[in-house]
Parts: C-alpha cells; structure tokens; sequence
C-alpha cells in the first residue's frame, strides 16, 4: 500500500471530485458525450491531454505504489509499446507501469498511461493473456472512452483537473480501500467516483484488442481465455469480486461475442517470451513478505518440478537468496543461468547487484560495463552502472551518465534521487535539493518539493541565474499545492 502521507494528498483529490461537476454522466448507460472538437471547446488538444496525463500520474505516484524498478519497468513498456505499434495509437506516446498490489485490475488514464497492478500479471497464466489486458486497455485510450472524465477536467486548472481524473479513474481501482472510504465519509460519493464504460466500450475495446493481439503475434484466443477465468471467478467471489470484474463486467454474451471474433484467426501455437517468466518469477519473490518464505517457496517448486520454465524458477531463488544477504547461494545460482543465457539483461544485472552487496565492486562495475558495450541502448543496464559508480564512489562519471538518462526519462523518480546523492558527493548542494526537489514532484509530493527548494535558496553563494530558477521552480509547485486546496 502506499505510505500513509500519501493519503493527504488523495484527501484533496477526493474534495475536489466531491465539490466539482456531478459525475452523474460518467455512469454506464449515459452518452451524451461531447464529439471531438465540440463547439464548447472544452476537450483536450493532444497537448493539453498530455499535460492533463503527466500530472494524472504525479498523483497516481502520490496514492499508489508505483514500481520503479527498472527491470520490470523495461518489460511492461515493451510489452505495450509493441502492441501499440499494431493499434490506432501506433506512433503515440504510452507510459506503462506496474503497481504493487494483489488486485487483479488495469486501467487507462489521460495522455497514455496504463497502470497494471502486480496481481493482475500472477494472474495470467500465458503472456498473451497479460497482452489482452493491456491491448483492451490500450483501445480504451484510443477509442477516446474515457472524454467523460476528461469532459468534465476540462473546465478546471490543468492541476484541479488531473486530480479529478485521477479521483474518479483510482476510485473505481480502489473503491474498497479503507482510508479512501474514511476520506470520503460516505458511500454514496463512493458510487459516485465510479467509471464505468458502456457495454458498447467494452465491446469495442474487446474487438479492436484481439485485432491488436493478432498483428502483433499474441494468441487472439487469449482475451475470451482470460474472461472466461475471470467469469468463473465472478461465481467464486460472491460480493467480493476482483477489482477486475467491477470495472470490467463479464458477462457470457461477452466472452461468447469475444470468442467468436477470435475464432475467425487460424489457430497455432503461440509460447510466452522468456522475460515475461522472468518477471512473473521476480514478482512472486517479491510478494513474499519474508525472503526465508520464498526461499522456502522455490527450493520446493525446484524440487518438486512445479514450475513452467525451471530457469525462471532458478532465478526466483536468486533473489530470494540474494535479499536474504546469501551472497554465495545466490552467486552460484546465478552463474548456472549466466553459462546458459549469457545476454539476458535480468541475470547480468542481478549477478552484478550480488557482486556489489558483497563488496566485490570492481567485479560488480565491470560486469555492467562489459554488458553496456553489447547493448548500449539497455535503460535498465545504463541506470544500474551508474547506481554502481556512485556507490563506488565515482560521483562524476555517474553524474554525467545520470544527467543524459535523465534526458531520456524525464520522468523518471528514481534517476533524479541518484542525481541528488551524486550532486551531494560533488559538493553541489543546491543542485542535489534541486534534483531531490524534482524526485518528489514526479512522486506527487508537493510539499516536501517546495521544502527542498526552499533549503536549496538558502545555500550560501548562489549566483543571479541559480536563484531565479529555484524562486522560479518553488513558485510552481506553491501554485499547484495552493490550487490543490481551492474548493470549487
């Protein structure tokens, strides 16, 4: 769950979703929709939805826990830019993320961004069946499904507007969450932050998603899989469904009608990539709340022959030996995968971070480099070398990659928290408040932003330019917690 000051932040969000338009028209079966380029003139440019989705996500960093490791990070986006280049989408931007959750759920918000929470992948039983999720979700983007959310932003500031959106997506994700209901104080608002597409939405996010499944070589036969689990689960559960089935109903004429659509695709054998085992592998180490339980977990599938693809369940153990600081188990069993599978970025990067935690840092560094000359465009292996620099105390070779990653991935929270303690180590100090200021901006805590650039503005010596910019910066993030506040 997210760290509880966070909720300061959803309280606002949910007050302003509570004294702003009445959401009465978001509500399924309601299609009064404004048509693009409506003469109220009130949706989105492309530009402005992409604003509205950058600072969408600033708050989604504020009440959920967004993953940022880069591993994962690089497979879910490849994952779904490689299904967006076969949709109507193909050529825009999408940000894709994992939240780490148990829910089974996925959602779209403004400008692209697609979250997928943790239970939703250990749900799947095949990689296709995960594509369908984000290829339905991708289609509800560019199927312009969410206008009524974004219909009713756009009569507010860009920052008001965004915290809406994301009241009334994360609401319908969360609902049953315990302090958001305490936010709220009533469920009657809690119904009423629903959103809820039409059947004639989820229709067509099912017929657009399984021609997107087909051209880019996933099984189109995985969505009416995936539903039909997910029907049968809407028996199990009773009230309690996944989150899943209360923003995506299943109904049989569904899974028939998306059945018969993937019928017209010849049938053939489709496998699961090796990363997505690897990433399965990876979040069911890190459910575990003890790494001695997942130690435990896949010695026993190991040897027991319960597993799908036994080097992933190999590497399960790794890093499940590996946070349990037994560096040599780990080592070994990471050295068997290496001799086997020596380009997979997974267990290079994990054999250099055991290399590192035991202290062997010039093994660990040249590894890593040895690897980026192979594959120089690899963000996970960039941002993980430079980590290692700084660690070994090499603060301007990390700093100068740092700042080019930070180029690439601008909104990137992790990179800019390595910038901060790089800057620190070179002695500029009002540089790292400054990058620090921004690690807590992206992560949607707007408070402990401004607190970073007031201490940056109280570094001796600064000169003209350095101050107008920080006054500059500080005056932003003021206006938007100012804005946060006002009541509508």
């Amino acid at each position: 769950m997210a760290h509880p000051r966070s909720y300061r932040w959803l309280i606002l969000i949910l007050g302003i979703s509570l004294c702003t338009t009445p959401l009465q028209a978001w509500s399924e079966g309601s299609d009064d929709l404004p048509e693009i380029g409506a003469a109220s003139g009130n949706l989105f440019t492309p530009l402005q939805e992409q604003q509205l989705g950058k600072t969408f996500m600033r708050y989604v960093r504020a009440t959920q826990p967004v993953i940022d490791d880069p591993l994962l990070d690089d497979y879910i986006n490849k994952l779904g830019n490689s299904l967006v280049e076969h949709s109507e989408g193909m050529g825009s931007k999408f940000t894709f993320f994992l939240v780490d959750s148990p829910v089974i759920n996925a959602y779209a918000g403004p400008g692209g961004y697609i979250g997928v929470y943790t239970g939703l992948v250990l749900t799947t039983q095949s990689e296709s069946e995960l594509a369908a999720v984000l290829a339905h979700e991708i289609t509800h983007v560019t199927q312009k499904h969410l206008q009524r959310a974004w219909y009713a932003a756009s009569n507010m500031s860009l920052v008001q507007g965004a915290a809406l959106v994301a009241a009334v997506i994360l609401g319908a994700t969360v609902g049953g969450d315990a302090a958001v209901a305490a936010a709220t104080g009533a469920q009657a608002a809690m119904q009423q932050r629903q959103i809820n597409f039409t059947r004639q939405n989820e229709k067509e996010a099912d017929r657009l998603g399984i021609g997107i499944l087909y051209a880019a070589d996933y099984d189109p036969r995985a969505m009416p899989s995936f539903f039909t689990r997910m029907g049968r689960a809407n028996h199990s559960y009773g009230t309690e469904l996944p989150e899943f089935l209360r923003t995506h109903p299943v109904t049989n004429s569904r899974i028939a009608d998306s059945l018969g659509r993937a019928e017209v695709y010849s049938y053939k054998q489709y496998t699961d990539s090796f990363r997505y085992l690897l990433t399965r592998s990876t979040l069911r180490e890190r459910a575990f709340h003890e790494a001695r339980d997942a130690i435990t977990y896949f010695t026993a599938s190991l040897r027991e022959g319960r597993y799908r693809n036994k080097a992933a369940a190999t590497y399960g153990l790794a890093l499940a030996l590996l946070r349990n600081d037994q560096y040599a188990k780990a080592s070994s069993q990471l050295n068997t995968l290496l001799q086997e599978y020596p380009d997979t970025l997974e267990f290079i990067i994990t054999a250099s971070r055991i290399d590192m935690e035991a202290g062997n840092k010039r093994r660990a560094i040249s590894r890593l480099e040895d690897a980026v000359e192979k594959q120089p465009l690899s963000y996970p292996l960039q941002i993980t070398l430079a980590e290692f620099y700084l660690r070994a105390g090499k603060a301007k070779t990390a700093y100068r990659k740092l700042s080019f990653l930070a180029s690439l991935r601008p909104e990137n929270t992790h990179v800019y928290k390595l910038l901060a303690n790089a800057a620190a180590d070179m002695g500029r100090q009002a540089e790292s408040h400054q990058h620090m200021a921004m690690h807590y901006y992206l992560k949607g805590n707007l408070e402990a932003s401004a607190l970073q650039l007031k201490i940056a503005l109280r570094v001796p010596n600064l000169n003209f330019y350095e101050t107008a910019r920080l006054e500059s910066q500080l005056k932003k993030v003021q206006e938007e917690i100012a804005d946060l506040k006002k009541k509508k």
